[in-house]
């Protein structure tokens, strides 16, 4: 239900642009025309929909405290990702036999 979020998010928008487009229509094709008012009334009325959309929206939305808010530099490494402690955090032998590991036997 993710699309439909980002569809209603940007509804305003939509609304708001629409508006400009009729109130170009009707400044192209002048005052002389006999559907000058009609299309400027809807072109306002479009823009003004959308701004009280945008408006109404964002009084719904639930304010964020700045302590909740993530950096944007954070990257989650999900739930299922176990990462594996560091060597100073594992038991003593464990890490010694690790060093012993990656040590190549010297021949003699």
């Amino acid at each position: 239900m993710q699309l439909f979020n980002i569809i209603f998010e940007r509804l305003p928008m939509v609304w708001f642009l629409l508006g400009l487009l009729f109130n170009s229509l009707a400044l192209y094709l002048g005052i002389e025309s006999s559907l000058f008012f009609v299309y400027l009334i809807v072109g306002w009325g479009c823009c003004a929909y959308g701004l009280a959309i945008y408006f109404l929206q964002k009084l719904e939305r639930p304010k964020q405290s700045q302590a909740t808010k993530l950096s944007p530099n954070f990257i989650s490494a999900g739930a299922t990702t176990m990462m594996p402690s560091p060597a100073s955090q594992r038991e003593p032998q464990a890490a010694a036999r690790d060093r012993s590991d990656d040590q190549e036997p010297v021949a003699t």
